[in-house]
Parts: structure tokens; C-alpha cells; sequence
């Protein structure tokens, strides 16, 4: 599983199409498309042009929340958060050879998604994002250390898990003694796509 995440960024069709895009070019090769609040056939066209750009850059497509674009496109999976569609009803929809992510924010939440199959977590936010609207408790670097550190303490094996949220490239030195496996990005990747290859370096 790439250890380096990008989530979409752009209000309109568009600009997101423009971010992945180049997000590609640089060498991103796991996409999360999030578009919050768009319009049900803008959001089907992005995902379908996202997908097929995927598909022929050889990179991993995961649609944010939407089970069912998901199924209709054949991504590759979806992410859903806490207060989204379950687990289980996901992986009755798309099978189980698809990724399934989820996101998580407490100790209690990472059990929650390795009780429910999750494929990956992700575990934020870092510090306060824009991208956003219902932010749950930052968590800050200590958040990552005290959560793994009480998941080793129970003897839960560690998942893989990505640290979400406002990440930047100086973050990963701090994070990766913490156990995290990767990090998703949104902001410093959409205006500064160059530091993709930097980011896989530090995350080799």
C-alpha cells in the first residue's frame, strides 16, 4: 500500500480535475477524491475522469464517502468517516477485493475500525485544517504517540494507519517515531506538487 495519500482539492469540477492531474505528473499514485457538497453529476463526471487518469497512471482511486459512485465507476475503494455509511454495508456493496478506509480520532475509534475490516485508518486531524467543516479534536504530534502507545499497551496489533489533517512535509520526522505507516495530504500537495517526490523520501 503507497505510504503517501493525496485528497482532492478545488471547488469546482474543474480545478479538481486540474489538481489530480498534476498531483499525477509529479508522482502521486493513491488519490482520494473528496468533493464536499457537489453537485451529484459534477461529482459523477470528476469521478469518472478521476478514475480513468488513475487507471492510466497506475494509481490507486479512492472515492471519499460515496459508496455507491464508487461501485458504479469501479474505483478502487472508498474512505468513509465515522459518521458515514457503516463498514460493513460498504463491503456488502463493493466486495471484498476493494480498499475500504476509515477515519478515526481516538484510540477507541482506531479499535473500532480494526473490529470493522477497515483496510487502513486514517487518524487525525494533526492541527486545524480548512478542508474541513466538522473538525473533530486536534490531536497534535503527542495525540499520535499517546494513541499507539495505548493500542501496543492492550497488545492490539498496529494497523496501518496515515496521519490526516494538515500535514506538511517537515510533519513526517515527527510522526514516524509514533508508528504512523503513511500521511495523507491536501493543501501542501494541490499548491506545491514538486514536494511529492520529497515526501516519498521521507517516507521510504
Amino acid at each position: 500500500m503507497e505510504k503517501l495519500q493525496y485528497i482532492t482539492q478545488g471547488t469546482t469540477r474543474i480545478e479538481q480535475e486540474n489538481n489530480i492531474g498534476t498531483a499525477l505528473d509529479h508522482g502521486i499514485r493513491w488519490v482520494q477524491v473528496r468533493w464536499k457538497n457537489a453537485p451529484p453529476e459534477e461529482l459523477m463526471s470528476l469521478c469518472e475522469t478521476s478514475k480513468r487518469l488513475c487507471s492510466d497512471y497506475g494509481a490507486v482511486c479512492i472515492i471519499n464517502d460515496h459508496v455507491q459512485v464508487a461501485r458504479q465507476i469501479d474505483a478502487d475503494g472508498v474512505h468513509l468517516g465515522l459518521e458515514d455509511q457503516s463498514v460493513a454495508s460498504a463491503r456488502h456493496i463493493l466486495g471484498h477485493d476493494k480498499i475500504i478506509g476509515g477515519t478515526a480520532n481516538t484510540a477507541a475509534d482506531v479499535v473500532q475500525r480494526i473490529q470493522e475490516g477497515c483496510d487502513y485508518i486514517g487518524l487525525g486531524p494533526l492541527r486545524f485544517t480548512a478542508t474541513k467543516e466538522k473538525l473533530s479534536p486536534v490531536l497534535g504530534f503527542e495525540g499520535y504517540f499517546e494513541i499507539i502507545q495505548e493500542l501496543q499497551s492492550e497488545e492490539i496489533e498496529i494497523p496501518k494507519i496515515f496521519a490526516i489533517g494538515g500535514i506538511t512535509l517537515d510533519d513526517i520526522e515527527f510522526l514516524q517515531p509514533a508508528g504512523i505507516y503513511g500521511v495523507a495530504v491536501s493543501g501542501q500537495i494541490t499548491q506545491n506538487p514538486s514536494l511529492i517526490s520529497q515526501f516519498k523520501t521521507a517516507l521510504q
